[in-house]
């Protein structure tokens, strides 16, 4: 891999990478289109990878760079995992493994829930991969070992 994309703390999966004159793309079979090879773009394909081949969570149910409006704006999340209800289970906030994972990524990825109500929160940078479990009523945050199981 080029130097531009370092190997991650996720496992490997052969991408399909071309490069045209706006740069390098890589194929992302959840949105079904190539998209630009960003540092970010590379955890995200690695994590959702991670979660669909590894962890068994349904392709179906996962919707990469879902519009969602919080407070009035319109954001985009890197990841949404639904249930099999159609309810956010679990939304996932990447970031390039040259970022820090800390208070203020975790702050997005929570923003971005405030509107979706999903029980758990990832963080990743994929090199450290961070997941929060969310009690909506009381408002406690509770840090897990890992990520959780699909329902």
């Amino acid at each position: 891999m080029p130097e531009l994309l370092p190997p991650l703390n996720l496992p490997a999966f052969i991408p399909q990478i071309m490069t045209q004159d706006t740069g390098r793309m890589i194929f992302d079979v959840f949105r079904k289109k190539y998209v630009a090879l960003t540092p970010e773009e590379w955890v995200r394909q690695h994590f959702a990878h991670y979660l669909t081949e590894h962890l068994r969570y349904p392709k179906a149910l996962l919707k990469v760079e879902g519009a969602l409006v919080v407070n009035g704006q319109k954001k985009r999340a890197d990841m949404v995992v639904y249930d099999k209800d159609a309810h956010p289970f679990l939304v996932v906030e990447c970031k390039s493994p040259k970022v820090k994972l800390n208070e203020s990524t975790f702050q997005q990825s929570a923003w971005y829930n405030y509107t979706l109500q999903a029980p758990y929160i990832a963080i990743t940078n994929g090199l450290r991969h961070y997941c929060c479990r969310i009690n909506h009523q009381t408002r406690q945050v509770e840090f897990q070992n890992g990520l959780p199981d699909y329902p």
